[in-house]
């Protein structure tokens, strides 16, 4: 007790503790310095209580330990990782990266000034939807279109403007829950529109919607399970039959397409996935899709459809609150753009090269990873090659496997879930998946350019000693 007594008296004040020549030549805000030495030198009281004395000199130990926390407390809290998981669009991850372009187009609007809302030959205030609105409507043969911040604030401007005291019809089948446990029932809920459930949860028929309607109906609602996948024994009613009751009965129809797509994915052989001008084209009065998904842009919701409709969706107070900026305008202008040349969207967008990615190429790049990882990391884990299945993840393509090939890494002093852990918490931060008690890299979501920095953090991770 006595030691520890002596130990605690040797403990230095933040003021001294500042002006040691190590810490005080450190180029940091001094707020930062204070926060860092007051931890550093709280977690030494605590280590003295518990009989662990630093062997070091208790001042040397406390400078160290207040360095360290500097750094990390000036590591920006938003940051790039490595994307190892295999899953394209990781909602933890920030789902769709960029196309180089988009990037581009976003430093060139954020750096300076620019006509967000100015009509450039009239001189007078203009919309922010007209940068998008031609391109979209260009791209889907929709009349009119709008873009909110995401899907959901898309689908309840939508719902909000449609059908507000009114009733909307749906199927029981297609009442999904999205990220987060936000659920349709919920949206709809919030925009003061009264569901109207019809149907069973695998089966509904076009007379299933034909009987709810009533003087109170003010919406067909068809909603694309694009989170989840209902088989075997099922029924849904398409959109055209939808579109050809609403008219009959002059109710408005409305489709969420949840992830969306400009064309058709079929060729690369993936599942069938409505197109939105598959939509449009079937007569659909509004639909709404995200733009960081499958369309492979920025977090934005993005609404088509009849002009009456979306002239009616622009003007409701609520679509205000649920503006995008002007940065996510110009990543959505540029991502689009890609899709007026399918090859060049193939080409530019990452996420549909990460689907379009052949088993050949993913299998090779993984032998050159393994060959190169191998030299560094030999003493001190296994590493494997084996076959497997990424997944789109993001709420799209929900039952699709991408066949192909991953590392799967054995720590020879390390169990899997301490090499994760090191893995994210390195100065570049790599997050990767633990299966079978190996860490699995897919190097599908890695880009080319990251391979190197991902072996010189594995191999430091690796070699990093225990603490």
């Amino acid at each position: 007790m006595n030691k520890s007594i002596n130990d605690l008296k040797k403990l230095p004040s933040i003021d001294s503790l500042l002006l040691e020549p190590q810490l005080a030549t450190v180029i940091a805000p001094h707020c930062l310095k204070v926060e860092a030495a007051q931890e550093a030198v709280d977690d030494c009281r605590k280590q003295i209580l518990q009989g662990n004395t630093p062997q070091n000199g208790i001042t040397d130990v406390i400078i160290v330990d207040t360095i360290q926390r500097l750094k990390a407390k000036a590591q920006p809290s938003l940051r790039e990782v490595i994307n190892a998981t295999g899953t394209l669009l990781h909602t933890n991850l920030g789902r769709a990266p960029l196309s180089e372009a988009a990037l581009q187009s976003m430093n060139t609007v954020a750096r300076s000034y620019s006509n967000l809302e100015l009509n450039l030959e009239t001189g007078k205030r203009g919309h922010r939807y007209s940068h998008i609105d031609t391109l979209l409507c260009r791209l889907t043969g929709a009349e009119a279109a709008a873009v909110v911040n995401n899907n959901a604030g898309a689908v309840l401007l939508a719902l909000t403007a449609l059908a507000q005291g009114d009733e909307a019809i749906v199927s029981r089948g297609e009442l999904v829950e999205i990220g987060g446990a936000f659920r349709v029932p919920d949206v709809m809920e919030a925009g003061g529109v009264l569901l109207r459930e019809v149907g069973t949860t695998n089966k509904t028929h076009l007379r299933d919607y034909k009987t709810a309607i009533n003087d109170n109906t003010g919406l067909l609602l068809k909603i694309h399970t694009s989170n989840y996948r209902i088989v075997g024994f099922t029924d849904s009613v398409p959109a055209a039959e939808m579109v050809a009751l609403g008219k009959q009965h002059k109710i408005p129809v409305m489709e969420d397409l949840g992830s969306g797509m400009l064309f058709d994915l079929t060729p690369f052989g993936l599942p069938k996935e409505p197109t939105v001008k598959e939509g449009v084209a079937a007569g659909i009065d509004v639909l709404t899709f995200s733009g960081d998904k499958l369309l492979g842009g920025p977090q934005a919701g993005l609404i088509v459809g009849k002009k009456w409709a979306i002239d009616k969706i622009r003007n409701h107070p609520l679509a205000r609150a649920l503006r995008i900026d002007k940065l996510t305008l110009a990543a959505l202008e540029t991502t689009l753009s890609h899709y007026l040349d399918e090859q060049q969207a193939l080409d530019e967008i990452p996420v549909l090269r990460m689907l379009n990615m052949s088993t050949e190429s993913l299998e090779q790049r993984s032998h050159d990873f393994k060959e190169q990882l191998q030299q560094r990391v030999t003493q001190s884990c296994t590493v494997e090659i084996i076959s497997e299945n990424s997944c789109v993840g993001g709420g799209a393509l929900p039952i699709t496997n991408l066949p192909g090939t991953a590392l799967a890494l054995t720590p020879l002093q390390l169990t899997p879930d301490q090499l994760t852990n090191r893995l994210r918490s390195a100065q570049q931060a790599v997050v990767a998946r633990i299966q079978e008690d190996r860490v699995i890299i897919n190097l599908r979501t890695v880009f080319p350019n990251q391979e190197v920095t991902l072996i010189q953090t594995i191999a430091s991770s690796l070699q990093q000693k225990n603490n």
